[in-house]
């Protein structure tokens, strides 16, 4: 894992490819994140999304380096972002790897997105020009 952890047996391209379509076809149907997807993200773009988020995953868990995107700058576009929307990608995405992954693969999973989400908002907060200091991490939960 990121942080040196061996990976679990079951973590693959399966589990990380059956992660990312249950959960974005969660944030689709979101009422709180499924307008923010859905002005940014074409339903015809869709199937290309949910391959460069794959990408994302396996090049950060299992280092196949197909991911050679910068993630944060369209998220740095997003003028309505809050904090609420990065609670409910992340409670949705805990929800998810929760009822998909074994429990030390929904660790890892969870323990990352958590470090990203905390890490954009952060950032999104300094873009801003907001104050960065009273941000406190995610819980782990």
């Amino acid at each position: 894992m990121p942080n040196g952890i061996p990976l679990p047996d079951d973590f693959d391209e399966t589990l990380i490819r059956r992660v990312v379509h249950l959960f974005y076809g969660k944030i689709r149907n979101d009422d709180l994140l499924g307008p923010v997807f859905h002005a940014r993200i074409p339903q015809e773009n869709w199937g290309e999304h949910l391959e460069k988020m794959c990408d994302f995953w396996s090049s950060s868990f299992l280092r196949t380096d197909r991911y050679g995107g910068r993630p944060l700058p369209p998220h740095l576009a997003i003028g309505e972002l809050s904090d609420a929307h990065f609670e409910r990608w992340l409670n949705l995405f805990r929800e998810t790897v929760d009822a998909t992954c074994s429990p030390d693969s929904a660790r890892g999973f969870y323990d990352l997105a958590r470090r990203i989400a905390h890490s954009f908002r952060l950032a999104v907060a300094f873009h801003r020009g907001e104050d960065t200091v009273s941000i406190l991490p995610f819980p782990e939960q």
